[in-house]
């Protein structure tokens, strides 16, 4: 994505949705600029010419590429969303927000959908999430697996966070979302329309769209690129993925507590998310986003996929997130009157020498 003029983004294989504090609204997406990966050539031009329009207006403010940012600044998350795990709810929390914490927000999109990049394209990614400094601090998302900053010799590298689901209620609600999509872009025809064959008569009569290895998505996003990840099934895979989700991610979540999971990160790290717990709890809801015509399996529907070694491995890893997540919580807020409330700072420090005189 690194062009030969500058240090901006060529237009390439992936595409980037970019939102800037203080911009007018634009593009396919309200608030948001564009960069379209697939599109003709001219819509490319266009996104070029609107990077560049950024930088021009960032350097018109005052130059950065020669000057180091402050810390805070200084700072980028990458958000590897799962399908289907309420992240889009979750993203649309990070738009409303960015004007007001002044951040920007880039959305990800790569050709297919396809979680794994290239080798030149993840060279491409890592260069632009490091040295773009207009477009920091950044809140990057999109649905790619988890990419290994390390071994491309970076300083600095991202804060990785992320959210995720029961493996049957997410492929349950991916299946219907393919069929009859959901209540945030209800006029956008999906891959399955047309088809109203339910979930519990799918897995009764064998489907793929409901077979086990349907499943096998949350360990091989937390896995990462290496072809091991994505085999199913695979016990390294699994390990991996614990390791990463352990060792390389600031903080992950669950669906089912994602007010917590916001209210954690809102403590944490008040640079992006000053702000969110409150518009979560009393905002107008416009980010939530719920999948139409959805029906819940029966419990025998449930029972036989949990007959499945991929189901046993996949809750395996959701419980093993589950209960690093409710640590981290156990150990970061108070309940009073059946609410929650962040602590204060619990440490100090003392007997400092040499002293002063």
């Amino acid at each position: 994505m690194l062009g030969s003029r500058g240090h901006g983004p060529e237009v390439a294989r992936l595409e980037s949705e970019v939102r800037v504090p203080g911009e007018r609204k634009r593009g396919p997406t309200p608030g948001c600029w564009c960069f379209w990966g697939r599109q003709k050539h001219s819509e490319r031009a266009i996104a070029r010419h609107e990077v560049r329009e950024i930088e021009q207006r960032h350097t018109m403010d005052g130059p950065r590429q020669d000057t180091a940012l402050d810390e805070e600044d200084d700072m980028v998350i990458i958000y590897n969303r799962v399908p289907k795990t309420a992240s889009t709810s979750f993203t649309n929390i990070a738009y409303d927000l960015c004007a007001k914490n002044k951040y920007h927000v880039l959305h990800i999109n790569t050709t297919k959908n396809n979680p794994v990049m290239s080798l030149q394209d993840q060279v491409r990614f890592v260069k632009n999430i490091t040295s773009w400094k207009e477009m920091k601090p950044g809140f990057y998302h999109g649905h790619i697996s988890y990419l290994d900053f390390a071994k491309f010799g970076v300083k600095k590298k991202p804060i990785y966070i992320n959210v995720i689901r029961d493996p049957i209620e997410r492929l349950v609600s991916y299946y219907y979302f393919l069929r009859f999509g959901d209540d945030y872009r209800p006029g956008l025809r999906r891959r399955k329309q047309g088809d109203k064959k339910t979930f519990d008569e799918c897995v009764a009569e064998g489907g793929s769209d409901c077979a086990p290895e349907k499943l096998w998505l949350q360990i091989p996003f937390f896995c990462g690129h290496s072809s091991e990840c994505w085999n199913v099934g695979s016990r390294w895979a699994m390990d991996q993925a614990k390791y990463n989700l352990i060792n390389e991610y600031f903080l992950v979540g669950v669906t089912e507590e994602l007010e917590d999971f916001i209210m954690l990160l809102e403590a944490a790290l008040p640079r992006f998310f000053r702000g969110a717990t409150e518009l979560y709890r009393t905002g107008k809801k416009s980010h939530l986003r719920k999948t139409t015509e959805k029906k819940l399996p029966t419990k025998q529907t449930i029972a036989k996929l949990q007959q499945s070694d991929i189901w046993k491995m996949e809750n395996e890893f959701y419980e093993f997130a589950l209960e690093q997540f409710q640590f981290i919580r156990a150990h970061a807020v108070r309940e009073k009157d059946g609410d929650l409330y962040i602590l204060a700072q619990n440490f100090f420090y003392e007997k400092i020498y040499p002293k002063s005189n």
